[in-house]
């Protein structure tokens, strides 16, 4: 199986900087390439530092246990917090104005799991590992480790 290393070297070339915007980092570890619908498995596998296919057995098994779906927001939740991750609610102060892009550069240490709406994404070390640019969407609450 394929490391998250490997993925962050295979990934590494593919990133943009755009000017007043914080980094992405296209991250695709699907092994078939495709991203339609797993993103709670992207946004593990990157937190965790596991392979996509890891990430996918950890996920079902915690739906099978909990009669959910591998993409609810409880049962990636669920693996998150089992992997000592703790979960908060991202203060409002403008809360249609503040993105994922103001909040990469407002926490350019540690490891973030972005809960978007819909959507989720991994923040690390103020970059955003996704298959798609959502340093644009607004994030509604972040798991995170303690110490981070």
């Amino acid at each position: 199986m394929e490391s998250i290393g490997k993925s962050y070297e295979r990934t590494s070339k593919s990133f943009k900087m755009m000017k007043g915007y914080a980094m992405f980092i296209h991250y695709q570890p699907n092994p078939c390439g495709r991203s339609v619908g797993d993103c709670s498995v992207r946004a593990i596998s990157a937190a965790l530092r596991l392979s996509w296919e890891e990430s996918f057995d950890i996920l079902t098994k915690f739906a099978r246990n909990m009669c959910d779906m591998p993409s609810s927001d409880q049962v990636w939740g669920a693996v998150l917090r089992a992997n000592g991750f703790y979960r908060m609610a991202i203060p409002s102060k403008c809360p249609d104005c503040y993105t994922v892009d103001d909040f990469c550069r407002d926490h350019p240490y540690g490891t973030y799991v972005l809960g978007l709406g819909g959507h989720v994404a991994t923040v690390i070390d103020g970059c955003l590992y996704d298959s798609w640019d959502s340093s644009r969407e607004v994030p509604i609450y972040m798991w995170f480790m303690k110490g981070d």
